[in-house]
């Protein structure tokens, strides 16, 4: 805040997550659950999983989820992380190895439109911090790696007490966020990067586009199928970058579902 006049500062974000959440966020019981994707760099820039060398590794497909040696790496700072957040109150839910090799995945939730972000930022912060320890840096870059390589995000799954209880919510909460102006509205706050990440390839919707669909990770919005056969449940919006702000995703996103299901 200013020291004047105790007015928001432009950096202050959180303020319109808060503003969100008292306009729709209370009252519809808005939950997020964020999946924030990170690729850990060695200090030269090059990706903790590639070879030493300079070489590739062999193609995606391996990696994801993956155990062993050749197709994970760094495992100890990821669950000295899950456990640091733990320690700390932090709503982690998981983790998980991802597409490329090097990098990770922490989720964060469910929580409400403000607490998502509180949460995250903290996990970011001790994520930075146990990276010293081991002489990598957690970049939270869209595309790290240019190339035949999956791009980092920060899917955002998110519900309201309607959508969870009922299909007509959840679809209208779906149109709403394709409404007109509404998907640039979006990208504008979902980080930088957009050009390299959502191409249309690696499991993204160009950016250019807007579509939802059912279990379909190439769709800008989608349905989870157990949500699609149980009429009922949440949304995953799957454009955000893995280095955009949780408080305006959330704030956006209260803020455009808030409006159509009030």
């Amino acid at each position: 805040y200013a020291p004047d006049d105790m007015s928001p500062l432009p950096t202050n974000t959180r303020v319109a997550a808060v503003a969100a959440a008292e306009a729709y966020g209370f009252e519809q019981e808005m939950w997020f659950g964020l999946e924030q994707e990170y690729t850990l760099l060695k200090r030269n820039g090059w990706p903790a999983g590639f070879p030493d060398d300079g070489a590739f590794p062999g193609p995606q497909g391996p990696y994801y989820c993956g155990v062993g040696t050749g197709r994970v790496a760094y495992r100890d700072l990821v669950e000295e992380h899950t456990t640091a957040c733990m320690e700390a109150g932090i709503k982690i839910s998981g983790t998980n190895a991802e597409v490329m090799p090097g990098q990770w995945e922490f989720q964060i939730g469910p929580a409400g439109t403000v607490e998502v972000g509180d949460h995250l930022w903290i996990a970011r912060y001790l994520l930075d911090v146990l990276s010293e320890k081991y002489d990598v840096i957690a970049s939270i870059a869209a595309k790290p790696m240019k190339g035949d390589w999956n791009g980092a995000g920060m899917h955002t799954n998110f519900s309201t007490k309607a959508m969870r209880e009922g299909w007509e919510p959840l679809i209208a909460a779906a149109e709403a966020m394709g409404a007109p102006g509404k998907p640039e509205e979006h990208l504008a706050g979902y980080g930088q990067g957009k050009e390299d990440r959502l191409t249309g390839a690696h499991e993204t919707a160009h950016w250019s586009e807007f579509r939802y669909g059912t279990s379909d990770r190439g769709a800008s919005i989608r349905i989870p199928w157990q949500c699609a056969v149980d009429k009922k449940g949440y949304l995953e919006d799957r454009r955000p970058m893995a280095n955009a702000d949780p408080y305006t995703v959330a704030a956006l996103i209260t803020n455009t579902v808030g409006a159509a299901l009030a």
